[in-house]
């Protein structure tokens, strides 16, 4: 089967892919999408995660550690959204998915063309917190976010603050670059869950969206009449560069492990013709 255009996405046609559907942002996010008016296909484990999804949401049981069982779910896609997270699973769940469930995800598109939206973290790049010591979340997160700009697919790359630590008054969305707040904790910046769904949905027809990444928090103030007016000012990634435009250069190549590097040579190879 062929894909449909990511022009489509912008008319409010075509299929958004779910991934991680089921999960505190992935469940706003199907939601989200349908009162926007676009189909939805929900990526699910075991059928029974499809009961909490409003009405006329496709459901395709999958998983995005097996490879096998992906093909039906991305045939005639226009767009893809990860929300997926390995919930403490440690070290092991992490790299298999975080990181694993974007590749094996991406490799099943099998060439064709799709408008992608992603969310890792904030302080993704800290690689030196507890928490990364711990788990190596952040470094598997961050090699999705390489793997995805290595990829030659329309994306755009979300880094969200602290789920709903922020008072019922800050709507106000501030969009950062450089990655720079690394304090591991709710003093690096929090949004409403519902703002972050809105975000990455919102991402999938904005031109001013194209090829970013950035850390997304809130602020005390309304929320903003028209996203592409924060969105628009900010710098695109450079094609090519592994990394975020702003982000420090602290994940050498040479320093990978030779599977990471296979899949980066890999996603390069499989680049959509131009």
């Amino acid at each position: 089967m062929t894909s449909q255009s990511p022009r489509e996405i912008a008319s409010g046609k075509g299929t958004v892919l779910a991934v991680g559907s089921t999960g505190s942002i992935g469940h706003l996010v199907v939601a989200e999408a349908c009162r926007r008016g676009y189909a939805v296909r929900a990526l699910v484990r075991r059928p029974e995660g499809a009961k909490q999804f409003p009405a006329g949401v496709e459901a395709v049981v999958a998983d995005v550690t097996l490879p096998s069982t992906l093909p039906a779910a991305v045939s005639d896609i226009s767009a893809i959204i990860f929300t997926l997270g390995s919930d403490g699973e440690g070290k092991a769940g992490a790299e298999n998915v975080d990181y694993g469930g974007v590749r094996n995800v991406l490799r099943a598109l099998d060439g064709r063309v799709v408008r992608v939206a992603l969310m890792t973290s904030i302080g993704v790049t800290n690689r030196d917190s507890s928490y990364n010591r711990s788990t190596e979340g952040h470094d598997w997160k961050r090699r999705s976010e390489r793997l995805l700009r290595q990829s030659g697919l329309p994306y755009t790359i979300v880094r969200p603050g602290w789920f709903d630590y922020n008072g019922p008054a800050d709507r106000r969305l501030v969009l950062l670059q450089g990655d720079r707040r690394q304090t591991g904790t709710p003093r690096d910046g929090a949004v409403a869950r519902q703002q972050i769904a809105e975000v990455l949905v919102h991402s999938l027809s904005s031109d001013a969206a194209f090829r970013k990444t950035f850390e997304l928090i809130s602020a005390p103030g309304p929320a903003p009449a028209d996203l592409n007016v924060l969105l628009a000012p900010l710098r695109a990634d450079v094609p090519g560069i592994l990394d975020a435009v702003e982000d420090g250069r602290n994940m050498p190549l040479e320093e990978e492990p030779q599977r990471v590097r296979a899949d980066l040579d890999a996603m390069v190879a499989s680049q959509p013709a131009r």
